[in-house]
């Protein structure tokens, strides 16, 4: 009986993300279709169980016991308070702060923290390199840097975010030079007070492997608040940072705007 509370509450939980819409916050929803596979299969795994279970009380039919009745309704309802109950927090500018940013190649970056994690948490550009054989990987980064190079003006999207920017930082000299349109949410560097982060945080597979992705931005008098959402226009310029201790792709703006903060707020890896 244990077995198919279990089973049960684990649909129930996954179903209720799923309508809730919820869902998109812990997985790249391209890969949604092996939740509802999962969620499937935990329904005939729980209905199997009753069926074993209804037999097994047949052939040993006697009274349980509290202890037991109560076992088996912790072990229901605790996946269901897990998911109705504590709060889905969307990551902003706090993340960042908190967890610090950080390049992914640069100079005396401390990992032990993200290795304690058991996390893969990416800073700025996206590396999906470790999904490719080495090859693969710079062929399917330059075919996407080639395409949005032939564009005047590169828009980034919520649905080209992630290919894009991590074009832009696996070729940054190509793309400088190029004008460029992005939305997302404002932090402000802590090292300098004229330059601007714009952000979002993105998962490639799920919520293990997701983080904050974006551009360095300078050339604009107005300031925005940290979190802050705003759309952005500019030139890509490379600048030297020096915490980060090196080069990075800066936007020079040319336009800067509040916006309101999208309806889902992260951005995904297309493969």
């Amino acid at each position: 009986m244990i077995r198919f509370l279990i089973l049960l509450g684990y649909f129930e939980m996954t179903m209720y993300l799923y309508v809730s819409g919820k869902l998109d916050q812990y997985i790249n929803l391209h890969y949604s279709y092996l939740a509802f596979l999962s969620m499937i299969l935990t329904f005939i795994l729980a209905l199997t169980q009753l069926i074993v279970w209804m037999k097994e009380m047949q052939v040993h039919s006697h009274l349980r016991s509290r202890s037991a009745k109560a076992a088996s309704f912790i072990f229901l309802i605790i996946p269901l308070i897990v998911a109705w109950f504590f709060p889905t927090v969307t990551l902003d500018a706090t993340t960042v702060a908190a967890k610090g940013y950080h390049f992914p190649l640069a100079a005396g970056v401390d990992t032990s923290v993200q290795e304690q994690e058991g996390t893969t948490v990416q800073y700025l550009k996206p590396d999906t390199s470790s999904f490719f054989t080495k090859a693969a990987y710079q062929q399917e980064m330059r075919d996407v840097a080639e395409k949005y190079l032939k564009e005047d003006t590169i828009t980034i999207t919520t649905e080209n975010f992630m290919a894009v920017m991590e074009a832009i930082y696996d070729y940054p000299d190509d793309f400088s030079g190029k004008t460029v349109e992005l939305t997302g949410f404002v932090y402000n560097d802590p090292d300098n007070p004229n330059q601007q982060f714009i952000f979002r945080f993105g998962i490639i597979h799920c919520i293990a492997d997701s983080g904050v992705y974006g551009l360095l931005s300078s050339g604009q008098t107005d300031h925005f608040p940290n979190d802050t959402w705003v759309k952005a226009r500019g030139t890509i310029q490379m600048s030297y940072h020096n915490s980060l201790k090196q080069s990075l792709p800066n936007l020079q703006l040319e336009e800067f705007q509040k916006i309101k903060m999208p309806t889902n707020p992260y951005v995904y890896r297309v493969f």
